[in-house]
C-alpha cells in the first residue's frame, strides 16, 4: 500500500509539472483571447501551411522543419509540395528558409526577423494568435503600426490587406500613489480588409495552428506512444503487485 501511494504521488507530481510547463509556455497572460487550435485538423494545417508560405516565409524561416515532414503529416504529395509550398527550395528534404537576407532585414527593420520553428512553444499559441490580430495604426511607429501584444514591434502589418486597418483606444487612470495606469478599451476599424472579422480570425487560427504543428511535428506520434507507455506501466505495476503478494504470502 505504501509503494502504491508513492507511485500515485509520483504520477501526480508529473501531471503538475506538465501543467505548469503548459501554463508557462502560454506566456502566463490570462486576458488573451484563446486560439482554440485543433492540431488534428489536417485541413486547417494545410491552409496554415499555405498562409505561412505566402505571407510569412518571405521574412521568417522555419529551419528546424523539412518540407517532406510537412508533406507526410499533411497528406501532400511531392508534386503538391513543389507546386504550392516550395517557393525557394529544390528538394523536399530541405528546411524552410527565408527569402530575405538576414543582413538586409536587420538593416531595414533594426533586427532580423526570428525563425518561427519553435515560436509557438516559446511564446505560446495564444500569444501569436493575439499578436497577429493586435496591429493598430500608430503615427509614432516607423512602420505606421504598433501592436497591442508586443509594443514597439518592428514588424509591419503584413496582413493589412486581409484585416484592414484599425485604431486602438486607451484610457488613463490616476492611481492613489500618483502613477498613471493605461487601459486598453478596444479597437475601431478604420478601413475594411478583404476579409471580415470572422474570416480573418479563421485565417489567423489556421496559421497559428500550423506554427504550433511545426514546433512539435512528432506530437501526434508522441501522444500515441505515451498512451501505450502508461498502459504498460499500469499493467506492469499490477503484475508486480500480484507477483509480490504471491511470493510473500507465507511470510508474516
Amino acid at each position: 500500500m505504501v509503494k502504491f501511494k508513492q507511485f500515485a504521488s509520483m504520477m501526480a507530481l508529473v501531471v503538475c509539472l506538465i501543467s505548469t510547463q503548459g501554463m508557462a509556455s502560454s506566456g502566463g497572460t490570462t486576458d488573451m483571447e484563446k486560439a482554440d487550435l485543433d492540431l488534428d485538423n489536417v485541413s486547417s494545417l494545410q491552409r496554415g501551411a499555405r498562409n505561412f508560405m505566402n505571407y510569412c516565409s518571405g521574412c521568417h524561416s522555419a529551419q528546424y522543419v523539412r518540407y517532406k515532414t510537412i508533406g507526410k503529416y499533411l497528406g501532400l504529395s511531392e508534386e503538391q509540395l513543389i507546386d504550392n509550398l516550395m517557393f525557394n527550395a529544390d528538394k523536399t528534404f530541405e528546411t524552410i528558409q527565408t527569402s530575405m537576407p538576414s543582413a538586409d532585414a536587420k538593416r531595414w527593420y533594426g533586427v532580423a526577423p526570428p525563425d518561427l520553428s519553435l515560436m509557438a512553444r516559446a511564446k505560446g499559441a495564444d500569444y501569436i494568435f493575439n499578436f497577429l490580430k493586435g496591429f493598430y495604426v500608430s503615427d509614432s511607429s516607423p512602420t505606421g503600426v504598433d501592436n497591442l501584444v508586443l509594443a514597439g514591434t518592428s514588424m509591419p502589418h503584413v496582413l493589412w490587406e486581409l484585416q484592414g486597418y484599425q485604431t486602438a483606444h486607451f484610457s488613463e487612470h490616476s492611481n492613489e500613489d500618483g502613477s498613471t495606469t493605461i487601459t486598453f478599451e478596444g479597437f475601431e476599424s478604420l478601413s475594411a480588409g478583404a476579409m471580415d472579422a470572422e474570416d480573418y480570425d479563421e485565417f489567423v487560427r489556421d496559421t497559428v495552428n500550423f506554427l504550433a504543428y511545426i514546433a512539435e511535428p512528432v506530437r501526434s506520434d508522441r501522444r500515441k506512444l505515451g498512451v501505450w507507455v502508461l498502459m504498460f506501466l499500469i499493467f506492469f505495476f499490477i503484475l508486480a503487485s500480484m507477483l509480490k503478494k504471491q511470493i510473500w504470502k507465507d511470510v508474516n
